[in-house]
């Protein structure tokens, strides 16, 4: 009796979720590429099949996959590149993360057709447990070192934590705290379709730790035009109570973030200079800052400052020490007051020193000064270099109109492998030997990110970044993958529109983060809205036409 009930339990836990999907969307999620492939060869020998089903009508997949690799052979042979042993690394680099993509996309559809609609529900149930749990954790270590409830305002450690404590709130993938708010930005509206309140509030609340200000902003436009336009009174109740989790967090847990979006918002629509809420030098007596941060009049000043100190605490009197010390306040009862900390010190500033990785930045800055016209200026205006990137990749189109059609190929000018081969370890390693920086990105792109990336904390911000799927398709593989994007990709998804519920916001919201990541190369996020969407898509068709066969 007890092994008949062990072996029913079993089956039922067995049936419970599509844990070889979730062992994958667990692996595959995970920031390492080293883990990614590994995950791929997993699945497919757990679950065997290369019928991905792509056709001109009806396609099973997406064509954007295929399509867009052939514009890549195409660029490759129109920009001919094929005589640089570098390059060549690299596109056939850039081939393989496309491929990986058509393996990752066909094995969540095989699961989403192989499985109930109901499986597949608590299988991403489960792995937004998973990540809350370990998003939680995250949060819990950083409290732990901290000796701080909220380290979101705590500023020892020299900032350490502070303003960018989200960016250590990273969950279950590792990746980076953006890739953390996105997830959970999908889960929060997936989550509020399906009438989960207990799951949104659970997003909810880890998006908002991520500190993602881009994300957090596109989730409250897309919920706002839910509450106006498509939900019920419950649903409604839960959307209020998300807005007022975001601005509790803006107001009382992280002011300063809240501060810096409202100056980012100044700086993009008014010209302003950003106001850093990273204290400045000014605010730390000279005498106490790093000979590295000081200009050669600064270093004069506190040679001299230090001089005439020690001159005068030479001839000071001898001071009789009182048994306690000058700086305990004692009230008129009796009660000892402690100081508090003084924020100006430097103990409560952000890290002078400058980091090993902004150093070689620097130097690599200093190196190819010539080939550098922003990064070489000390210059930081007003403008973002998100903007200042795309204006580059349009003038470079107008003064190359023969790459408008096909770009100017693959890591050659805007794309996580671009910077990826140069060396210098923006998104990972790349072997030393082979690296590859076509002068076109050098300066464009590449010059930007050293403007901003290469200075103190406060350039460091999405809003600088010229990272981006759109700049990405249009610069690498010209209006033909951007419209590829629109038709094959976006288009793919959105012919349902009819009968789709939270697939349509969520398209809003990936068309949003398109802006602020090379999201397919990061083989993270779009694996899981694509699963998202297949699977409301077999929900629906499954709804309005339980007999007849989904349409492929």
């Amino acid at each position: 009796m007890t092994q008949l009930l062990s072996a029913l339990n079993f089956k039922k836990l067995k049936g419970y979720a599509d844990w070889k999907l979730l062992l994958f969307l667990l692996l595959f999620l995970n920031v390492k590429l080293a883990v990614k492939v590994p995950a791929i060869v997993l699945i497919y020998l757990l679950q065997f099949d290369f019928k991905f089903g792509f056709k001109l009508k009806n396609s099973r997949l997406p064509l954007f996959y295929p399509l867009i690799i052939i514009l890549a052979l195409v660029g490759f042979v129109i920009n001919g590149n094929y005589f640089n042993t570098n390059y060549n690394l690299v596109f056939v680099t850039g081939i393989g993360f496309w491929l990986i993509c058509i393996l990752a996309i066909h094995q969540v559809k095989l699961s989403v057709e192989k499985n109930d609609t109901e499986v597949i529900y608590r299988t991403i149930l489960l792995f937004f447990i998973i990540n809350a749990v370990a998003s939680l954790l995250n949060l819990a270590f950083i409290v732990l070192e901290t000796h701080a409830l909220n380290p979101y305002t705590y500023q020892g450690q020299y900032q350490k934590y502070f303003i960018s404590t989200g960016d250590f709130v990273k969950g279950i993938t590792f990746d980076t705290s953006t890739t953390n708010a996105v997830l959970n930005a999908f889960g929060v509206i997936y989550f509020l379709t399906k009438k989960n309140a207990a799951m949104v509030l659970v997003c909810m609340i880890i998006l908002l730790l991520t500190g993602s200000n881009f994300t957090n902003v596109f989730t409250l436009i897309i919920l706002s035009v839910l509450f106006i336009f498509n939900s019920t009174r419950d649903q409604k109740s839960v959307i209020v109570i998300c807005l007022m989790f975001l601005a509790v967090f803006m107001a009382k847990i992280s002011p300063q973030n809240n501060n810096y979006v409202v100056n980012t918002i100044k700086s993009v629509f008014y010209k302003k200079q950003i106001i850093s809420p990273w204290p400045t030098d000014n605010h730390i007596p000279i005498t106490q800052r790093p000979d590295s941060t000081l200009n050669p009049e600064e270093k004069k000043e506190k040679i001299v400052t230090l001089y005439l100190d020690s001159l005068a605490m030479a001839h000071a009197p001898r001071v009789v020490h009182q048994p306690l010390p000058a700086t305990i306040l004692i009230t008129p009862t009796g009660k000892i007051e402690l100081p508090k900390p003084n924020l100006n010190a430097p103990i409560y500033q952000w890290l002078k020193t400058t980091p090993p990785e902004q150093k070689q930045l620097a130097d690599f800055v200093q190196t190819n000064e010539k080939n550098l016209p922003i990064s070489s200026n000390s210059h930081w205006g007003t403008v973002p270099g998100k903007v200042i990137g795309l204006l580059q990749t349009i003038n470079f189109l107008k003064q190359h109109p023969a790459k408008i059609i096909a770009g100017d190929g693959v890591g050659n000018f805007s794309s996580k492998l671009a910077f990826r081969a140069t060396g210098l370890k923006f998104t990972g390693g790349y072997p030393q030997k082979y690296i590859y920086i076509n002068p076109d990105f050098l300066t464009n792109h590449l010059d930007i990110y050293l403007n901003f990336f290469s200075k103190g904390a406060s350039a460091h911000s999405l809003t600088n970044s010229p990272f981006s799927v759109y700049d990405q398709l249009l610069a690498e593989y010209g209006l033909a993958g951007l419209l590829a994007l629109f038709m094959c990709y976006l288009g793919f998804f959105a012919k349902h529109y009819l009968t789709l519920t939270y697939g349509i916001p969520i398209i809003a919201l990936v068309m949003c983060i398109f802006f602020i990541d090379y999201w397919f190369e990061q083989l993270s996020v779009l694996i899981f809205f694509e699963l998202l969407l297949f699977l409301n898509i077999k929900e629906r068709h499954e709804l309005l036409s339980p007999k007849l066969p989904i349409t492929k």
